[in-house]
C-alpha cells in the first residue's frame, strides 16, 4: 500500500531522488505533516474549500448531497469507490492509498534514472513507516539495486530487528528520525517508547551503514532534548549529517480534509532556536574532516 511516488525530490537524501511513500505508521507524532500516511487503509480527503457546488458527485453515491444549494460530504457513507475523485472539476476529492506492485513502482522510478544517477541521487523509501511493510520494502530495494540505483530508507526506526535485517543489505543510507532521548518525552510526542528506536539505531551504526539523523524541532515538546540527542549521536560512528527540521503547520488543511483532529496549537520555532539546535552538532564537521584526512 503506497500513497505517493514523488520524483525530483531534493530533501530525501543526496542528489535528485524519487521518493516512494508507503502508507501506514505505528507512531502518532503530534506534529505529523503527512496525516494521510498514518492509516494502513485507503481513505478519502475532501477539501471543502475547493468545492464549487457543481453537483456532479451527488448523482454518484449517497455520500454527496446538496443541502440548501451547497454540497455536503457525508464521510460515514463513503465507500471509497473513487467516482467523485474522477468527476470533480476542482479535485476536491482524492483517495489516499492504493495497492502497487514492485514492477509498477520500479518502472515508474526508472523513467527518471538518467537524472537520478547523473545527480548522484537515487531512490528513497519513506512513509508513513516503510519498515511496517518490510517484505515489500525489501523487494523494492532489491529491484532498485539490480537497476543500479542508490537507495535510502527514511524511517522512524520503530520496527523489529527482523524488519531491519530484511532491508539492511540493500540500503545505502538510512535517514533516521530521532525525536527525543527521554522516553517519557517520546511517549508524550508519539504515543510510543523510544527504546526499540534507539536500539535499532545503534545496531544499524554497528553494521557500518551511512546514517543521516533527522530531528524535528517542535517548541514545547522536544526542544529541550537537543543536548541529549547530540550526546547520543556522539556515541555513533557512521552518522554523516544531522538535519534539524523546524515544525510547521502546513498540513493543517490535510487534517481537516481527512476528517481528523489536528495537532494542538504549536508555534513555529524561531530562526535563532534552529541555529542554536544545529550548532550542537557541529562536532560532526570535525569528525568528517578527520575521516577525510585519514582516507587521503
Amino acid at each position: 500500500m503506497i500513497f505517493a511516488i514523488k520524483p525530483f525530490e531534493i530533501h530525501d537524501g543526496e542528489g535528485i531522488r524519487t521518493t516512494v511513500f508507503l502508507k501506514g505508521c505505528p507512531l502518532r507524532c503530534m506534529w505529523c505533516h503527512n496525516p494521510e500516511s498514518l492509516s494502513f487503509e485507503r481513505e478519502i480527503m475532501y477539501s471543502a474549500s475547493e468545492c464549487i457546488n457543481c453537483g456532479k458527485c451527488t448523482a454518484l453515491c449517497d455520500a454527496n448531497i446538496i443541502v440548501e444549494g451547497r454540497h455536503v460530504f457525508m464521510r460515514d457513507k463513503c465507500t471509497l469507490c473513487g467516482k467523485c475523485e474522477k468527476v470533480c472539476p476542482r479535485e476536491a476529492f482524492s483517495v489516499q492509498g492504493r495497492d502497487a506492485s514492485v514492477s509498477e513502482i520500479t518502472e515508474r522510478v526508472l523513467e527518471d534514472k538518467m537524472f537520478l544517477v547523473g545527480s548522484g541521487g537515487g531512490v528513497t523509501l519513506s512513509g508513513g513507516e516503510c519498515l511496517a511493510q518490510a517484505d515489500f520494502s525489501r523487494e523494492l530495494l532489491i529491484a532498485f539495486k539490480n537497476a543500479g540505483l542508490n537507495t535510502a530508507v527514511d524511517t522512524s526506526g520503530y520496527a523489529t530487528r527482523e524488519a531491519i535485517d530484511k532491508i539492511l543489505p540493500y540500503t545505502d543510507t538510512f535517514l533516521y528520525d530521532i525525536k527525543a532521548i527521554d522516553e517519557e518525552v517520546h511517549k508524550k510526542c508519539t504515543g510510543r517508547s523510544n527504546k526499540t528506536i534507539l536500539e535499532n539505531l545503534r545496531y544499524i551504526d554497528s553494521c557500518s551503514k551511512a546514517i543521516e539523523i533527522r530531528v524535528p524541532y517542535v517548541p514545547g515538546y522536544n526542544d529541550k532534548e537537543m543536548d541529549k540527542i547530540a550526546d547520543f549521536v556522539r556515541t555513533l560512528k557512521n552518522v554523516r549529517a544531522v538535519k534539524i527540521l523546524p515544525y510547521h503547520s502546513y498540513a493543517e488543511e490535510k487534517y481537516i480534509a481527512l476528517g481528523m483532529e489536528s495537532a494542538p496549537s504549536i508555534r513555529a520555532p524561531r530562526e535563532e532556536e534552529i541555529r542554536d539546535a544545529s550548532s550542537k552538532f557541529l562536532f560532526l564537521k570535525d569528525k568528517r574532516g578527520d575521516r577525510n584526512d585519514r582516507e587521503n
